[in-house]
């Protein structure tokens, strides 16, 4: 995790956003540092803020009405969670949760929805962002119903360090075991097992990758997809309106 706030430029969608259309969401822009557990909101509240990712990961979670839960779509520094509450009200029918220790960059909905009235860049972002969780949603459900929670340990682990940018990972067993749907017998055996492979080292919470190349061949080829969704489908939200370097304001 960053010991200082990486400013806005960090999230990759406010920093391709063209000049004139950032400054409707400059001033509002609230910076927040968030301990891993927090929740941004609720399945079932109205959302009232949008959070850009400058560091760290976003899960969003979907609870069931006997209390579990399971994660369905991640957000680093490339995404944004609660997007669409900039298109009008909007009831989230998920739980959002810092994932991992991390900064975001906060603006209320209501700003949003005035920004995205006048701007449709930010419209676009709304719309287009919303697309690459709903692609992300789907690929997570097919790997939850047809691999092995070992292989989605990994996945995991490996979605986890690409975002917190360190092979040491913060994470208990019951946190893991609520984003893989799983009991917390079942992450003690499998974190157990890739252990005795060498892959990791895991003692009180802390995740330690020992060695990349081992983890990601018992990962199942769901990270890779998730990971290049994540990119290149978040790249592609300015494909049609993204402005020229010239009017960049990456060194905010």
């Amino acid at each position: 995790m960053h010991a200082l706030n990486p400013g806005p430029a960090s999230n990759k969608l406010l920093a391709e956003l063209p000049r004139k259309d950032f400054q409707l969401l400059a001033s509002h822009l609230v910076y927040e540092q968030l301990a891993q557990g927090t929740v941004l909101f609720e399945a079932g509240e109205e959302v009232d803020d949008v959070y850009f990712p400058l560091s760290g990961m976003v899960s969003l979670v979907v609870v069931m009405r006997d209390g579990k839960a399971i994660e369905t779509a991640t957000a680093g520094r490339e995404g944004v969670v609660g997007a669409m509450s900039g298109l009008g009200l909007h009831t989230s029918q998920v739980r959002a949760i810092a994932q991992l220790p991390m900064f975001a960059s906060r603006v209320a909905s209501s700003q949003m929805r005035k920004a995205a009235k006048v701007s449709k860049p930010i419209a676009d972002l709304c719309i287009r962002y919303n697309e690459v969780l709903l692609e992300q949603a789907r690929t997570t459900a097919a790997c939850n119903a047809l691999h092995q929670i070992e292989a989605r340990f990994c996945r995991w682990l490996l979605q986890a360090r690409d975002r917190a940018e360190s092979d040491t990972i913060l994470l208990t067993q019951e946190f893991l075991s609520e984003m893989l749907g799983v009991r917390r017998t079942s992450v003690t055996e499998v974190a157990s097992k890739i252990q005795a492979a060498g892959a990791i080292s895991y003692s009180r919470g802390v995740i330690k990758i020992l060695d990349l190349e081992a983890l990601k061949a018992m990962s199942c080829e769901c990270y890779e997809t998730l990971r290049k969704q994540s990119g290149m489908r978040a790249s592609q939200a300015f494909s049609k309106i993204q402005v020229l370097s010239p009017h960049s304001h990456s060194n905010m």
